[in-house]
């Protein structure tokens, strides 16, 4: 466990953290840990628990299957506490598999909250890493982050378009965790490192389970509890 959410701060591969930057300030990317298991800690389970450089739940995601996406509801990305943060929710015609994040709880889909981003595949074919966000809805005029690269070996970069212009800026990256200098985690640990004052880290983290829902992989339970 200790491996997973270590409770010490020291950099991670080099990288130091925001935490550990002199005075705390965020000059330095911040290093999250996330695990693709459930905070409730049941065995199989289809969630997510995000840690902060200090071992501390952040950021939780308690869904216990894998349903297809005609009878899927919503994933509900929540604070520590359990508090609603974002809904993603599937939109169920759509090719690209395409899912939208709307503010806290989601509201009805009569009655929906404000709708915060739009996310879903750059092609049409399944096999596809490569993911586009929305900022305010895919009516946006152009997309305001990209995903690069393969998530499915956790090795993948977000960029976010700069300023109104066609020039990307590298926000964020994932990359497999090491359980020393030499050895990886397994693919459920991974790190997520965020560039200072780049993105709002929730959005970052809820960008990772949309990726986990339209990157499918082989042999995933549709029974995870």
């Amino acid at each position: 466990m200790s491996k997973i959410h270590p409770s010490e701060s020291k950099p991670w591969r080099g990288i130091p953290t925001a935490a550990a930057a002199p005075g705390g300030t965020a000059a330095c990317p911040s290093v999250w840990t996330v695990w693709k298991s459930s905070s409730m800690a049941f065995h199989g389970t289809d969630g997510f628990s995000v840690f902060d450089c200090n071992g501390k739940l952040a950021f939780r995601v308690d869904n216990y299957a894998r349903r297809s996406k005609c009878a899927a509801g919503d994933v509900v990305l929540m604070d520590g506490e359990g508090r609603a943060l974002l809904t993603l929710r599937p939109q169920i015609m759509s090719v690209h598999d395409q899912w939208n994040c709307l503010e806290g709880d989601g509201g009805s889909r009569q009655n929906p909250t404000a709708l915060v981003f739009s996310m879903r595949r750059r092609r049409f074919l399944q096999s596809s890493d490569e993911a586009e966000v929305f900022v305010g809805g895919a009516a946006a005029a152009a997309a305001g982050y990209r995903v690069e690269g393969s998530f499915r070996r956790r090795s993948c970069k977000i960029l976010r378009r700069a300023g109104g212009t066609e020039q990307e800026v590298v926000v964020a990256e994932i990359r497999r965790k090491m359980a020393t200098s030499s050895v990886a985690l397994g693919d459920d640990v991974f790190c997520l490192i965020v560039q200072p004052r780049a993105a709002d880290v929730k959005l970052l983290v809820a960008f990772i389970v949309v990726m986990d829902r339209i990157c499918r992989r082989h042999r995933v339970p549709l029974l995870c509890s």
